[in-house]
């Protein structure tokens, strides 16, 4: 069957009782309007960077987490609307992770008006068998992974391969590769695949992820935990995760500028010779607004501070 219009719709459909409380309709009010909100940011992700055209044949990968089973849900609401014409297969690697529940995604996505598959590797002994005890084991299992599913993409005639990775992620991978990998990179929404022969999607960019966590709660999608690497203490990307929630607690707006920064580059006021012609700038004696004012005090940053309410200044240079 197809995925509910709204949550509200999908109350609608429960037998007949009492009239709700005002505190019931306002929880009815905030969960109709979060998956809303979901659904208009996936929908400007898609339209901003062209993840998906007509006759497209998506792969949506479901790991059995709250991200995929959300963005499949999302997108499956997107399609029925959508001026184009598109295709949606769900896909899960059943990595042999002990314990692993296999009958739990394919009893779930029988219920849906979609094809799946289910690809059965056991990465997981490989991983185990190469990875020392005690090293984190994320590295070899995403390359596993990410193989296995280019190929499986190609099997199944997939033109984009969609990932569940949201705003939050992006944000981590920014401050993992700027922390310990001296890069300035991130996440894209959209990108060519290393093999060359897949578009890889990210329809979530645009969704925090406590929004996810709080749309999965509510639909109560059956989540399967990872115990091959999302139970490994001291993981960096942990770090970053508990460092990003503790920015927008404490200073309201730093995470969303951080974001949306990552759209607003400027490669002349950065120092990759790569991307900006340093060596052969000269001047051209032509007034250039998007030039460096030099001996201008540089703009400063204005945010709440944590505790008093009053304003803290940020210097970003000093000239």
């Amino acid at each position: 069957m197809n995925a509910p219009d709204t949550i509200a719709a999908a109350e609608a459909e429960k037998p007949t009782r009492e009239p709700l409380t005002k505190r019931q309709q306002k929880e009815a009010y905030e969960n109709n309007k979060l998956f809303k909100r979901i659904v208009r940011q996936v929908g400007e992700a898609i339209g901003d960077f062209n993840m998906i055209e007509e006759g497209d044949k998506v792969m949506v990968c479901l790991s059995g987490g709250k991200d995929s089973y959300a963005m499949l849900e999302i997108l499956m609401r997107l399609r029925e609307r959508a001026p184009i014409n598109f295709e949606i297969v769900a896909v899960n690697l059943d990595q042999k992770q002990p314990g692993f529940p296999e009958h739990v995604l394919p009893d779930y996505l029988a219920k849906l008006d979609i094809p799946f598959h289910i690809e059965n590797q056991d990465t997981y002994s490989i991983v185990k068998r190469l990875v020392p005890e005690g090293k984190t084991t994320c590295s070899l299992c995403s390359r596993l992974r990410r193989g296995i599913l280019y190929r499986v993409a190609g099997e199944l005639g997939a033109t984009k391969i969609a990932l569940g990775h949201h705003r939050d992620d992006i944000l981590q991978t920014l401050l993992l590769n700027m922390f310990y990998g001296g890069k300035l990179k991130g996440m894209p929404p959209k990108l060519q695949s290393d093999d060359g022969k897949n578009i890889v999607i990210r329809p979530l960019a645009y969704v925090k992820e406590v929004d996810l966590e709080k749309y999965a709660e509510l639909r109560e999608f059956p989540i399967i935990p990872c115990n091959l690497c999302g139970s490994q203490p001291n993981l960096k990307r942990a770090e970053m995760k508990a460092l990003i929630r503790e920015w927008d607690k404490r200073f309201p707006g730093r995470v969303e500028n951080m974001f949306n920064a990552l759209s607003n580059v400027a490669p002349s006021h950065l120092m990759d010779s790569k991307l900006f012609p340093f060596a052969g700038l000269r001047a051209t004696g032509e007034a250039d607004p998007q030039g460096d004012i030099a001996f201008d005090e540089e703009p400063c940053a204005t945010e709440p501070s944590g505790s008093s309410g009053t304003v803290s200044i940020v210097q970003f240079d000093d000239l």
